[in-house]
């Protein structure tokens, strides 16, 4: 529920006017303008649905990966396509899965038609330290854009906050 109400997104070059270079945002819900009550009270309708329904959720990086701006590119759209399906199937029930240390997302360690690489972002970036700084920095920028939303979030909500880890 954490990332539904944080809705992160990026404005992008050639989709955003002015944008020259990728730029964090956020939308709560994914849809703030169009939401005429708490994002809170979005997420709990969802977790409510999805806990009747017993479905899986999966969170699906469709954009940048192997390096910050300049040195990355945006995931190939054959690759979201293969990992959706894959989801859609089943595909990724039962096979293996780490933990993302930052984001507490768990991040499969085989899908169907795609690279095993791709699948845990780090491995896409040469310089592995420069992953990390960015990864921080993101989760940073999500803890601050959570704040107005702390004092009504419920706890399993908060745990599921990004974690910023410290080098050093």
């Amino acid at each position: 529920m954490y990332h539904f109400i944080s809705g992160y997104t990026a404005k992008v070059a050639g989709t955003e006017e002015g944008i020259t270079e990728p730029k964090t945002t956020f939308s709560a819900c994914f849809g703030a303008p169009f939401m005429p009550l708490h994002p809170i009270i979005y997420a709990e309708m969802l977790g409510k649905k999805m806990s009747e329904s017993k479905v899986n959720v999966w969170l699906v990086n469709t954009g940048w990966s192997g390096g910050g701006y300049g040195v990355g590119a945006r995931i190939k759209l054959k690759h979201t396509r293969s990992m959706i399906s894959a989801a859609l199937k089943g595909e990724l029930n039962d096979v293996d899965y780490q933990n993302h240390p930052i984001f507490g997302l768990h991040m499969p360690k085989t899908c169907p038609e795609i690279p095993t690489e791709i699948l845990n972002p780090k491995n896409t970036w040469t310089d592995k330290a420069a992953y990390d700084t960015k990864a921080n920095e993101l989760a940073r920028e999500f803890r601050v854009n959570f704040e107005p939303f702390n004092s009504d979030a419920n706890e399993k909500i908060l745990e599921a906050a990004p974690k910023v880890i410290v080098e050093g």
